[in-house]
């Protein structure tokens, strides 16, 4: 018996504020398989996408650093859950966009959501507490997240690489911003889908999709965004996005040149590089 039903193609949409918009300019971009088969039409995001997933992320941004530690680990471990009950879609997508191993990388960015989702109410322990003064005071330090983060995530793996920017951006408070990999986009989709039903408020978390060349500089370059993280973007853009966030002294991060399924390669460092510490001073016996 043959098959004569027509084929269901995936249209791929943005996630911002928690919804699933198409790109505002209409724009599509093909997503072929490492065979060159059409997997996917994606909406490629224009700069006021971009402007809009930074509103957004503003706004949910103040709610979600005010909820509780313990809350922010069992919204992340939620995601893990459902990440793992979705097993066969991702290793699926990361087979078609060539992946050497998509069994292995699909297990690896479980681990590293629960990893990650572990930290959460371990950081103000771990960073913070009451420091040696010389005086009759009590000086306290404070760890709090740094605001509205943009992420430019790895080409490859597209998942876990992905995953290893994402989860340290968002477990101590932070909003984000993230410019999926242009390569393999449609896990970045799918992990938007996961978080839409993982107990992530809307707005704590925006993917975009389209070209990094087109967005990276304007994301680097916006003034209500208060870190970014380059890892994923190539040298001269990276260059470029470093000169555009100078312009308000914006923190950039770019997580060290490693094995990314090594386990060494996620670290509370990773969480720390997008957070501040805030110092108190009270006078003693006050």
């Amino acid at each position: 018996m043959t098959d004569d039903r027509l084929p269901v193609k995936r249209t791929a949409k943005l996630y911002i504020g928690g919804k699933f918009p198409r790109s505002e300019s209409g724009r599509v971009v093909e997503v072929r398989g490492a065979d060159g088969s059409l997997l996917a039409q994606a909406s490629k995001a224009s700069r006021k996408d971009l402007r809009e997933a930074v509103v957004a992320a503003r706004a949910a941004q103040t709610s979600w650093a005010g909820a509780t530690a313990y809350n922010r680990g069992q919204v992340l471990y939620r995601v893990a859950e459902l990440l793992e009950g979705r097993r066969a879609q991702f290793e699926a997508e990361l087979g078609d966009a060539g992946a050497p191993d998509p069994a292995r990388e699909v297990g690896a960015a479980v681990d590293r959501w629960v990893w990650y989702a572990g930290w959460s109410d371990k950081l103000s322990q771990v960073l913070g507490g009451a420091n040696p003064v010389a005086g009759p005071y009590f000086n306290f330090s404070i760890p709090e997240p740094t605001g509205v983060v943009g992420v430019v995530a790895p080409d490859d793996p597209p998942l876990l690489g992905l995953v290893s920017r994402l989860a340290p951006a968002i477990v101590s408070g932070n909003s984000v911003v993230v410019i999926a990999s242009e390569r393999a986009p449609l896990p970045a989709v799918s992990l938007g889908e996961v978080l839409a039903t993982a107990d992530v408020p809307g707005g704590v978390v925006n993917l975009l999709t389209g070209s990094p060349e087109e967005l990276v500089p304007w994301l680097a370059g916006h003034m209500d965004v208060n870190a970014i993280d380059l890892t994923g973007c190539p040298g001269d853009l990276a260059k470029e996005a470093e000169a555009a966030a100078a312009e308000n002294v914006k923190r950039v991060h770019r997580a060290p040149d490693a094995d990314p399924f090594d386990p060494r390669s996620q670290s509370p460092y990773e969480i720390t590089a997008l957070m501040e510490l805030k110092t108190v001073w009270h006078p003693a016996g006050a």
